[in-house]
């Protein structure tokens, strides 16, 4: 049976349909991504929140001549349906599918990719900017959720907006949701907004004038309605106070009163901010009463929201359990998170410890210097935060941590590939960005007892340390009753080969550590000892087991969930240096390059971090072992 849908090709194809008709068109797409969704998993509750705001922004305006940016951008599955992208969102964030956020080199309508949040103010202002030293005469509008006023660089546009252009318009989408609830002042000064009495009357009055008189009776008592916003917090308001002007709040699925508002803000001459009230996960009640569940999730049941129960621990999991442990033991313990309890699983740890858990918003630089301060003072604070995030807050990492060597640890979360979410969210730089950083302590854990041990021996360093470990499930070991103090440098030997010599040491870095047991047991095969090691440490590095078998071996391989430039392998061969020691080694690793959305087996495939890469690439050496072999006989 046809649909509406069905004939919606561009945004051009929303323009000619009737009042009535865009209402039906709004429930067809929640359907349409409630269905399609439910076989790839995505950003659901973010995308529902967004159908009529999306609508009317491409009826309002003409992309790709004027700019849309939008803040993370994980909810511009309605922009990429709208943009005749529509019989491919079945293939998002699958193999050799659409990305799951807005790519430049997908759509012409995609005017800026994102995947970290606090992007899009500056991105919308360069773009103005731009426009305007060009003599052009295009809109630009940024998009952005409450959550991203919590994040620094935000403001930093803000700062800039009024006195670099006269023409920008930004739209506000406050759903009060990041992944997990809003935290902080901003937040609750956002719903002292929306909560006032007067606001609310007058919000009821604007939607009555829209069905009785059209656009300008409802703008009329819209500007009524920002009066009686004014001053709650402060004698003007916020974005006032930055040179925008400012309008709302209204309703964010009512679609005429935002076309009409829109067309009206189109006029203005003057940089101005739009405040508009979603519901996350709206028209599907699974994802409004799990609002974290539903942000980004695998496949589920369409029909009653649930997913296949999972019976393992994640890494995730591992790490918060192990928290409490520890915190129930050390009151100096304190945990702190960038707006992610759900991703990190301190969720878990937050019951247990109220009071020395601490959700900071999406601010990962404040996040460090904040732990900073804490270890001053005694404490031993503990930042989870994912490895591609925690990017964000290198200085911070350097200048306020590590140079005053404080006891800061962070726990990386998501290190190495980050599969669906693709390359905005693969965490394969970390390694690269703390090891030259002197006085740190870097850590990957080969299992979830590991990850336990590491945790307890952190808390023990007297300056900054780092773990880092991969997104989803762990191994399956069982763990020890209490973790166990590790030696910091020590290598742990797990296959010390025949009389502790061997043919080709392998290290296996974190969780490859299953792929260096693959090779040694290829080798093993056909007829090579191999000894695999497991580093544990990529700084500082075990020098001793290093030299041992490089004096004794033909051949190393490293395996790591990380870019070769700068990483555990290029660790190895400036430690070689160091020794005055020459041996080939293989590295195998990602490739400089950014790695796209996709499967992380199939990808591991498809980049050659496999043992049989590996195997591949040990040829020369290997035949040179047998040929000695022979001569030896």
């Amino acid at each position: 049976m046809a649909t509406l849908l069905d004939s919606i090709h561009s945004a051009q194809d929303l323009r000619g349909l009737s009042p009535a008709e865009r209402e039906t068109l709004a429930a067809e797409i929640r359907e349409f991504l409630i269905q399609t969704l439910s076989k790839t998993g995505g950003h659901l509750g973010p995308n529902l929140g967004v159908v009529e705001l999306t609508m009317a922004l491409h009826i309002a305006f003409d992309t790709p001549a004027d700019k849309i940016t939008m803040d993370v951008s994980h909810q511009a599955y309605v922009h990429k349906l709208i943009t005749g992208r529509r019989e491919q969102l079945g293939t998002i964030r699958q193999p050799g599918g659409l990305n799951g956020f807005m790519l430049r080199t997908e759509s012409e309508h995609d005017a800026y990719g994102a995947g970290h949040a606090g992007t899009a103010l500056s991105a919308a202002l360069g773009m103005a900017v731009a426009r305007d030293l060009s003599g052009g005469s295009n809109h630009v509008i940024a998009l952005a959720g409450d959550a991203a006023f919590t994040n620094g660089i935000s403001y930093e546009a803000l700062n800039n907006i009024a006195e670099q252009t006269k023409r920008l318009i930004v739209v506000l989408n406050d759903n009060e949701w990041s992944i997990d609830r809003n935290v902080g002042a901003i937040a609750g000064y956002f719903h002292r907004i929306v909560t006032n009495d007067r606001y609310k009357h007058l919000h009821d009055s604007a939607a009555r004038l829209l069905e009785r008189f059209g656009g300008k009776a409802a703008m009329h008592v819209a500007r009524k309605a920002e009066e009686a916003a004014k001053g709650l917090l402060w004698p003007s308001m916020l974005f006032e106070e930055f040179g925008l002007k400012y309008y709302g709040p209204i309703d964010g699925h009512n679609l005429p009163l935002l076309i009409e508002t829109f067309n009206f803000l189109k006029s203005e001459n003057r940089p101005v901010l739009l405040h508009v009230l979603t519901q996350k996960g709206k028209g599907y009640q699974p994802a409004v009463d799990k609002q974290k569940k539903f942000h980004g999730l695998g496949p589920y049941d369409p029909n009653t929201g649930e997913t296949k129960p999972v019976g393992q621990l994640t890494y995730s999991e591992v790490f918060a359990n192990t928290l409490v442990q520890l915190a129930n033991e050390d009151e100096k313990v304190v945990a702190i998170t960038a707006a992610m309890p759900n991703g990190t699983a301190l969720d878990l740890f937050r019951p247990h410890h109220p009071k020395r858990y601490f959700d900071v918003g999406i601010a990962e630089e404040h996040a460090v210097i904040f732990a900073a301060g804490l270890a001053t003072q005694g404490f031993k604070p503990v930042c989870a935060i994912y490895s591609t995030f925690l990017q964000r807050a290198f200085d911070p990492i350097v200048h306020d941590v590590c140079l005053q060597k404080l006891p800061v640890v962070f726990c990386m979360d998501r290190a190495g590939l980050s599969g669906d979410d693709g390359p905005t969210h693969h965490g394969l730089f970390d390694l690269g960005y703390l090891r030259d950083v002197p006085d740190i302590v870097v850590m990957a854990p080969k299992d979830e007892d590991e990850l336990s041990d590491m945790m307890l021996t952190a808390l023990q360093i007297p300056g900054p340390s780092a773990i880092r470990y991969p997104r989803g499930l762990g191994t399956g070991v069982a763990r020890k009753p209490k973790p166990e103090l590790l030696p910091v440098g020590k290598a742990e030997i797990i296959a010390p080969g025949p009389g502790k010599d061997a043919d080709v040491a392998i290290f296996g870095l974190g969780p490859m550590i299953t792929l260096a047991q693959e090779l040694a047991a290829r080798l093993d095969n056909e007829g090579f000892s191999a000894a695999v090691i497991n580093p544990r440490f990529v700084k500082p590095l075990d020098l001793e087991v290093i030299e041992h078998y490089a004096r004794r071996s033909a051949a190393f391989v490293t395996f790591e969930d990380h870019v070769k430039s700068g990483g555990f392998g290029s660790a190895v061969l400036e430690a070689l240096s160091q020794l005055g020691l020459n041996i080939p080694v293989v590295r195998i690793g990602w490739p400089d390059q950014f790695i796209e959305h996709g499967k992380v087996d199939q990808l591991r495939v498809r980049y050659g971090i496999t043992a049989e890469a590996a195997w591949t690439q040990l040829q020369p050496w290997l035949v040179g072992i047998r040929h000695r072999t022979r001569v030896a006989i």
